[in-house]
């Protein structure tokens, strides 16, 4: 192969490091949320107007912020530039961060989690990535992205309960804070100035497309795995922190003993679930069995959450079904939507993440002071139950990647016939072509795929 194939084939040095910086913009930001989740039920008592529905709503309450806010915010970043936009949201979230530190109440902790939310940039963060880095490359981008995300989560339930012994809750907001000013350097100073902002429609929701992706029922299911995934999630956390301290008597500054070898040695469980998923295309057994294992720890959560090993036990089953679900998730919207309707697919998917995050903590903290600790893990089962049924019913995915070409501009008919053109290639099973873009949208099988004739149609 001559050096020019190589050179498209190959990520640039630049392009690995945009991919890099906007991965360290992500998981910082991400970092500072989840490191509060841990410990912030062990903090919340000693807050004036404190009570169980309240904690419950201070931990969730960005999730609702975010969700509402981060299309707009991505919609808005295409008129006015990405930077500015990513800039403004890591502001916000730094500004909620220091409310947070600053609150001597519930109620002014739970108003710096919302203004956290609200600076909701994972839609313009995803739009610059694309801006920065060439459509064959997109994929790989994201997957460092992702990777960062849950790099992210596992440091974080670690590195919360050693900072809270160390600084204390109020500690880790300001830290959250700094945190999100390194991400505006490394915005300012490290990521590149795209040439050229347009929409991506393999990375950014597009509003003509909201009607067609939310009337998908496929879509709809997995949009209601990620909710019930991380309601789950949230309000597990609820709890699980005071059920650790009250009720197995393991103190507080502890607490990272448990989620250190539980994170440690849940991570490589998925690897070989991945595998069978997507070598030897097993994705829906796997993913239903995954949703049974989240359903049996939660039960087993509500029945033995008297004793730090029963605990630790559970926590390693369950995080390492959700480990399995995160890489899952996001590769079965990609094979579900439409070539040229992924990045809209991905939106509602991610807003549907952070929803789950808000009704789980609202819904955990109202159960935990209604009833008891045990009532929130059951809660958790029974809804894993409920999503085991939507699950079980999804349609097989077809096994195919996606890809975007460059193709140049074109007409509507020339653009029709290129579309006819690329189908015929073999391992192509989907195209759609935007000329006004000059782009090509396509679905292939990659153990079929003809790719000496696919790029002979590469602008």
């Amino acid at each position: 192969m001559n050096k020019e194939a190589n050179a498209t084939i190959a990520m640039t040095a630049g392009e690995a490091r945009s991919a890099a910086a906007m991965a360290g913009i992500y998981a910082l930001r991400m970092l500072g949320l989840f490191m509060i989740l841990p410990v912030f039920a062990l903090y919340a008592d000693r807050l004036e107007g404190t009570t169980p529905a309240l904690v419950g709503l201070a931990i969730g309450i960005y999730g609702m912020t975010q969700a509402f806010l981060q299309i707009p915010y991505g919609l808005i970043s295409d008129r006015i530039g990405r930077k500015p936009v990513i800039v403004f949201g890591l502001l916000v979230f730094a500004a909620g961060s220091v409310v947070a530190a600053m609150g001597d109440t519930i109620y002014m902790v739970i108003a710096g989690r919302a203004l956290q939310g609200a600076g909701a940039i994972a839609a313009a963060v995803m739009a610059l990535t694309a801006d920065l880095i060439r459509e064959e490359h997109r994929v790989k981008a994201m997957a460092i992205i992702g990777m960062s995300i849950g790099a992210s989560f596992s440091v974080a339930m670690v590195l919360g309960p050693l900072l809270n012994s160390w600084i204390g809750v109020p500690g880790i907001f300001w830290l959250t804070a700094l945190l999100s000013l390194g991400g505006i350097a490394v915005v300012l100073f490290l990521v590149p100035t795209p040439v050229v902002s347009r929409v991506h429609r393999d990375a950014e929701a597009v509003p003509s497309q909201f009607l067609s992706v939310l009337r998908d029922p496929q879509l709809l299911r997995l949009d209601l795995g990620i909710f019930s995934l991380h309601m789950i999630l949230t309000a597990s956390f609820v709890v699980l922190p005071l059920a650790l301290r009250d009720v197995a008597g393991l103190p507080s500054a502890k607490h990272w003993e448990v989620y250190l070898p539980v994170m440690l040695l849940s991570l490589p469980m998925a690897i070989p679930f991945i595998i069978q998923a997507e070598k030897y295309r097993r994705m829906k057994q796997v993913f239903v069995g995954a949703v049974v294992v989240i359903a049996l720890a939660e039960l087993g959560l509500y029945e033995f959450h008297s004793g730090v090993l029963g605990i630790a036990f559970l926590l390693f089953v369950f995080y390492a079904a959700f480990n399995l679900l995160e890489a899952i998730l996001p590769s079965l919207i990609a094979k579900m939507a439409p070539p040229d309707r992924k990045g809209t697919a991905m939106g509602f998917y991610s807003s549907s993440q952070f929803f789950g995050a808000f009704v789980g903590g609202s819904v955990g903290g109202w159960l935990h002071g209604r009833f008891d600790l045990g009532a929130v893990f059951l809660f958790c089962a029974l809804m894993a139950l409920v999503w085991l049924v939507f699950a079980v019913g999804m349609k097989s995915p077809r096994y195919l990647s996606t890809r975007v070409l460059r193709v140049g501009r074109l007409d509507a008919e020339a653009a029709s016939r290129l579309a006819s053109q690329i189908t015929a290639v073999r391992g192509v099973a989907e195209v759609v072509v935007i000329g006004e873009d000059g782009v090509a949208y396509l679905k292939y099988d990659q153990q079929r795929l003809d790719e000496d004739a696919l790029r002979a149609f590469t602008a």
